[in-house]
């Protein structure tokens, strides 16, 4: 019982850890895309199971990282298209 605790709680930690890797990484899409989808993956699954606010934290940080890194790589593109 005390195992099955621990690896949920370690599950919405890393979604959290995850999800912040993913901000500071935003520049690097091969480095933020991976890990901002996989915190978003490991925070639904840990949330909807145990509803940990740890794991809503590793949510939210996943797809900010993930809207983030889109949204530099579309203003990028768009800005080179311009000049």
């Amino acid at each position: 019982m005390e195992k099955e605790i621990k690896n949920k709680i370690a599950l919405g930690i890393s979604a959290l850890a995850l999800g912040i890797i993913s901000i500071c990484t935003a520049l690097f899409y091969y480095i933020s895309l991976p890990t901002g989808i996989l915190a978003i993956i490991f925070g639904a699954i840990n949330s909807s199971k145990t509803g940990s606010k740890i794991a809503k934290a590793g949510l939210v940080t996943g797809i900010v990282g993930v809207c983030l890194c889109v949204f530099l790589y579309v203003s990028m593109v768009i800005i080179i298209s311009m000049i």
